[in-house]
């Protein structure tokens, strides 16, 4: 733990940001027997075997081993309470580390050991190999210190099948982290790229891990979740979906109990319901919940869109990749896209943390207070369908992330408030030729930039000019205020906005927004989503659904056929 009592930390180290923790208790919140640090190659320029061998060194050594940086991992700071070596935690804590490397595609690791107490000798029960010439003195240490490795490919040694089974156990260890506070994300099963568990390991859990119970290993990892106490909730209605998978098929079976028993039969094939699909597990609520496999249940889902969205329409629009950016407003839009199956892949941006104040729009609850809004939402889509493939970017859409947000983008929903990145995201897509569309919830204005259209359109229509985001670097609130202002076109908003920005920071903490207005322009923007990309009318421009305009006595279209 190396914290002092002041709350700091008495060997505070970067390194330590962006690595794995595994701490060992005897209970959940005790105090801590054992610890051990697992960097990843995402910090590699920081791994303390290579400024102990110098860089030049250090990448002697990769290049002998046949393996890149980027394949390399760093075990570190193995330290357990003398009082708790007799339990063999040293031994399970190593294993805890290799087998978390192995799970998360290294092919080497590396590290430096002690030779004094003979940790040298016992990292080689491991399978870990001293490297001839590295072996010093260090005065920090006060002991000879050497560097050692450890082929992934060469086996664990003497502890494999410890290894092999944290390894498989890796999912479930990193949820229980997390459900007691640690800073483990999980992953989704088969999908450990080293990129994605580099950018995940510091927030909360927001992606389901999939289980195939026909998959020994899996069968395996999810008897131990079952075990493991952190599963609070089990959901297992798999034969009423099975029923519903049928009659989706052969709507001329409902209400014939006997024959869609016997489809029932068919379907399964041999199988027992419990195998049959996947097991999803939800860390941040504990639930583990039985659903159809991903093309079942999605036929199943989106059944009831048929007459309005026919099955190859909704194939097309499941073949899509959105990014949504702002998940307060856009909160409404992203969830919409979910339900209706419009795009199965996602990007979400947005650096802002879920407050009280956001509970008069947002979907959420206050067990979500101060929780990232992009992690909310990448949550409540996943429950809607645990099979979407989602990216989150907890710190927003910034210079640094920008191209790699938006490349790949079929559609771009924007609904953040800095005008820097509106117009930055704006020029990008039409460099790349995306289609941009934006609520403004205000009088259900809605607009859209068929950019993949119309490659040479000004950015908002021109409404501002030809602005470039460089020149929105810095902007006092009044500035930003007025730019707003004429991006959203000052003469054409709600009175009630237009009073709101007098009174910004004096009588008002922000501009008002109400929980009708956001949920109509998530079903606006999916609205123009579904067109955009189906290829159905939907051109560049702006557009109003005004409820004070529609709803009123002049509007009532039976008033207008009938004597009053």
């Amino acid at each position: 733990m190396f914290r002092t009592s002041d709350g700091g930390y008495t060997d505070d180290q970067d390194l330590d940001l962006g690595a794995w923790h595994f701490i060992a208790r005897r209970e959940p919140g005790g105090p801590p027997l054992g610890y051990i640090r697992l960097s990843t190659p995402a910090t590699g320029h920081m791994f303390q075997s290579r400024a102990f061998l110098g860089a030049e060194e250090y990448e002697a050594v990769l290049r002998a081993e046949g393996v890149s940086g980027a394949e390399t991992f760093e075990h570190s700071r193995l330290v357990v309470e003398h009082r708790a070596r007799k339990l063999g935690l040293g031994a399970y804590l190593n294993a805890v580390a290799i087998g978390a490397a192995h799970a998360l595609g290294a092919k080497l690791m590396i590290g430096t050991s002690g030779t004094r107490d003979g940790q040298d000798a016992f990292h080689e029960r491991f399978a870990f190999r001293s490297l001839p010439g590295t072996r010093r003195y260090v005065g920090r240490y006060t002991e000879d210190v050497v560097i050692m490795v450890h082929r992934v490919a060469g086996g664990a040694g003497e502890y494999a099948d410890l290894v092999a089974r944290l390894r498989d156990s890796f999912p479930v260890l990193a949820a229980a982290g997390e459900s007691v506070g640690g800073s483990a994300a999980v992953p989704p099963a088969g999908a450990y790229r080293q990129a994605g568990v580099a950018e995940r390991s510091g927030g909360p859990a927001w992606t389901p891990v999939l289980f195939d119970r026909s998959d020994p290993n899996d069968r395996h990892v999810l008897d131990e979740l079952l075990d493991s106490g952190l599963v609070r909730e089990v959901h297992d209605t798999i034969e009423a979906q099975l029923d519903e998978l049928i009659c989706s098929r052969e709507p001329v079976l409902r209400g014939d109990p006997g024959r869609i028993a016997a489809r029932r039969v068919g379907q399964l094939a041999g199988v027992s319901p419990r195998d049959y699909g996947r097991w999803a597990w939800y860390p941040w609520s504990g639930r583990l919940v039985h659903v159809l496999p991903r093309d079942e249940f999605r036929l199943v889902r989106t059944d009831r869109n048929r007459g309005k969205i026919e099955r190859p329409a909704q194939r097309r629009l499941l073949d899509h990749t959105v990014g949504v950016v702002g998940l307060s407003v856009g909160n409404a839009s992203a969830i919409t896209l979910a339900l209706e199956g419009i795009g199965s892949r996602f990007k979400l941006a947005d650096f802002d943390a879920f407050s009280l104040s956001n509970l008069n729009r947002l979907r959420a609850g206050v067990h979500d207070l101060d929780v990232n809004k992009a992690v909310i939402t990448a949550r409540q889509m996943f429950e809607i369908d645990p099979y979407l493939d989602i990216e989150i970017h907890t710190d927003g859409l910034t210079e640094e992330n920008l191209d790699a947000f938006l490349t790949g983008l079929d559609l771009l929903v924007e609904e953040c408030d800095t005008p820097y990145v509106k117009i930055a995201a704006r020029e990008r897509a039409r460099a790349l030729r995306i289609p941009v569309v934006m609520d403004c919830n205000d009088r259900g204005m809605l607009d859209v930039e068929r950019f993949d259209l119309e490659p040479g359109r000004p950015l908002l229509h021109g409404v501002i000019g030809d602005v470039s985001s460089a020149a929105l670097k810095s902007l006092s609130q009044q500035e930003r205020v007025d730019l707003i202002l004429a991006m959203v076109d000052a003469e054409r908003i709600s009175p009630e906005l237009r009073a709101s920005f007098a009174q910004l920071g004096t009588t008002l903490s922000s501009w008002p927004q109400l929980a009708s207005g956001v949920a109509l322009g998530g079903a606006l923007t999916a609205e123009a989503a579904r067109r955009i990309l189906l290829g159905g009318d939907c051109p560049s421009g702006r557009f109003y659904v005004d409820f004070a305009e529609l709803i009123t006595a002049a509007a009532d279209s039976l008033a207008r056929g009938c004597p009053v």
